[in-house]
């Protein structure tokens, strides 16, 4: 274990990951229905799992049957539902909304460990969570608040929020996860999601959405699946267990910041002075969440 880096650069990393996926799950969307690029995405990532994961599974093999319920909650939130959902999300709003909606993962944690687990927060860190936010909003709203009225909500964005939901409640319970190696834990979790998204997925293929194979869609699937999936959930799970919940869930606020770059690089989108702003608020609740009490 000592061979882990900074949890934060952990946490950064799969930020950076996931931003990536926001931007070819919007890309693509006439491409690949939603929740086949679920399935694939998990069905690649496995395989890149189960290698890394056979020594460990051997040893944790008869407590990851006795956590079997457990497994069976953190496959279903984390992998079945969170980037389903996400994806039938993308497919009616933009990759904008869905980012600024997603972003709001860190309040939905405070508010869901306040109202079921008894959680507080010392002041210092919501001051850092609300800190963030307002970064999140400068960035999206382009530096002026009217813009936020113009985003309409529609059926992609309860979706999103739905997603925003289940990814809460994952991390918040992923504490209780089985006691095994972190290898175990995430093929555990891909098997019983795998399971729990294939009865939609073969509903979606019977209503005629089937996905069309070229080197974009391919290309499209091993990204989800190594980057996203594999590498952004190991180096997540690392992190909250290093940080804890709360604070990795504020990580989150990153989302729109690497999408941003993102744009940059990809589509030539040239970055404003409302961009510096969010950034710079963004990283400062990330310092004020991480100060210790003296």
């Amino acid at each position: 274990m000592r061979a882990w880096p900074s949890p934060y650069l952990l946490l950064v990393l799969a930020n950076i990951f996931w931003a990536g996926n926001w931007v070819v799950g919007r890309a693509v969307r006439g491409d690949i229905p939603p929740l086949a690029l679920s399935f694939w995405r998990w069905t690649i990532a496995l395989v890149f799992i189960l290698p890394l994961a056979r020594p460990h599974l051997r040893r944790d093999w008869k407590t990851l049957a006795a956590g079997w319920r457990w497994l069976a909650l953190f496959g279903l939130l984390g992998t079945a539902t969170y980037n389903a959902l996400a994806y039938v999300g993308l497919q009616y709003t933009t990759a904008t909304n869905g980012l600024l909606l997603n972003s709001f993962v860190p309040v939905a944690i405070v508010a869901l460990g306040w109202a079921f687990m008894g959680k507080r927060l010392r002041p210092l860190e919501l001051l850092g969570i609300f800190t963030s936010l307002l970064g999140v909003v400068a960035i999206v709203a382009r530096g002026d608040p009217r813009t936020l009225t113009l985003l309409e909500f529609n059926v992609g964005d309860a979706w999103i929020m739905a997603s925003v939901l289940a990814w809460a409640i994952y991390t918040l319970l992923l504490p209780h996860r089985p006691n095994v190696h972190p290898f175990s834990f995430l093929a555990g979790i891909t098997v019983f999601g795998l399971f729990e998204l294939l009865p939609a997925y073969g509903w979606e293929m019977a209503s005629g959405r089937t996905m069309s194979l070229d080197w974009t869609t391919l290309a499209t699937i091993a990204y989800t699946g190594f980057f996203a999936a594999f590498l952004g959930f190991v180096f997540w799970n690392r992190g909250v267990a290093e940080v804890g919940p709360a604070k990795a869930g504020l990580y989150y606020h990153l989302l729109p910041v690497f999408g941003i770059a993102l744009s940059v690089l990809f589509l030539s989108e040239q970055p404003k002075a409302y961009h510096a702003i969010g950034v710079i608020l963004i990283f400062a609740g990330i310092w004020l969440n991480g100060r210790k009490p003296r």
